[in-house]
C-alpha cells in the first residue's frame, strides 16, 4: 500500500479532465511538467528532513546511509539548506518557477519565473497583494510574458540552475523577513526579494505595474499584523 493518499489514477483522472480536448502527445507533454514537479516536491521532502536531521545531531554519513547514497554526495545534495525557513507556500512557488522555466523551454531560473510562481499560488500572501494593487491577475501575467525571453529549442531535463539575479532575490527575501522580525519566509517575502533585487527582470515589472519598494515593504508589514491579530483573537 502506498503511503501516500494519491495514486496513478488520481493523477491520470485529474490531468484528463483538466485537459479534456489535448490529444495524447500534449498529455504526453504535461505528465512529464507533472513528473517533473512531483519529483521537485519529493526532494524538497528529503531536505526537510535533512535539516530537521541536522539539527537533531546526525552526521552526515547518517544521513547519506538513510538516503542510500555516500557522505559527499549528501553534503553536495542537500546543503547548503538554501530554503530552510520557506514555508510550504513559498516552496509550492519555488517549484512553480521551475516548472515555468520549463515550459517556456529556458535553461534558467529567473525571476519573471518566480513571479509566476508566486501568481501560481493564490493561497499566498503575495498572491493577494499582487492582484489587491493591479485588480487583475491577467494584467500581471501579460507583462511576465511580455518580458519573458524568448522560448529555448528544447525542454531541460533534470536540474535547472537558477540566474544570479534570481540567487539575489532569494537572499532578499531572506533579508526582508529578517528585516520584519519573523521567523519564516514567506511568498510576501520572496516578493519583496524580488523587487529588492532592483537589475532583476521581475523588479522592472513590478515597477512597471506601479509597486514599489517601500510601499511593498508596509503593505506586507500592515497585512501580516493583521493575519497575526485575526489568529490570536480566535
Amino acid at each position: 500500500m502506498s503511503p501516500l493518499d494519491i495514486s496513478l489514477a488520481d493523477l491520470i483522472a485529474r490531468l484528463d479532465e483538466e485537459l479534456p480536448g489535448a490529444n495524447e502527445l500534449a498529455r504526453i507533454s504535461e505528465a512529464r511538467l507533472r513528473a517533473q514537479t512531483l519529483s521537485d516536491l519529493g526532494d524538497q521532502l528529503i531536505d526537510h528532513y535533512v535539516s530537521k536531521a541536522k539539527q537533531t545531531g546526525a552526521s552526515w554519513t547518517e544521513i547519506g546511509d538513510a538516503i542510500g547514497v555516500s557522505k559527499q554526495a549528501a553534503q553536495q545534495r542537500h546543503t547548503p539548506a538554501a530554503f530552510e525557513r520557506f514555508t510550504n507556500l513559498n516552496r509550492h512557488g519555488i517549484v512553480l518557477a521551475q516548472e515555468a522555466a520549463r515550459t517556456h523551454k529556458h535553461d534558467f531560473i529567473g525571476t519573471e519565473h518566480m513571479l509566476l510562481g508566486l501568481l501560481g499560488e493564490p493561497q499566498g500572501l503575495a498572491y493577494e497583494v499582487l492582484v489587491a494593487k493591479t485588480e487583475s491577475e491577467q494584467r500581471i501575467r501579460d507583462a511576465i510574458e511580455e518580458a519573458m525571453p524568448p522560448a529555448g529549442k528544447k525542454v531541460l531535463r533534470g536540474h535547472i540552475a537558477f540566474r544570479p539575479e534570481s540567487k539575489e532575490a532569494i537572499e532578499q527575501a531572506r533579508r526582508a523577513s529578517a528585516d520584519l522580525g519573523h521567523d519564516w519566509v514567506g511568498t510576501e517575502h520572496t516578493l519583496l526579494g524580488l523587487i529588492r533585487a532592483e537589475e532583476s527582470p521581475a523588479a522592472q515589472i513590478l515597477r512597471n505595474l506601479g509597486f514599489t519598494s517601500d510601499e511593498l515593504h508596509e503593505t506586507v508589514k500592515t497585512e501580516i499584523t493583521k493575519r497575526l491579530a485575526a489568529r490570536d483573537s480566535q
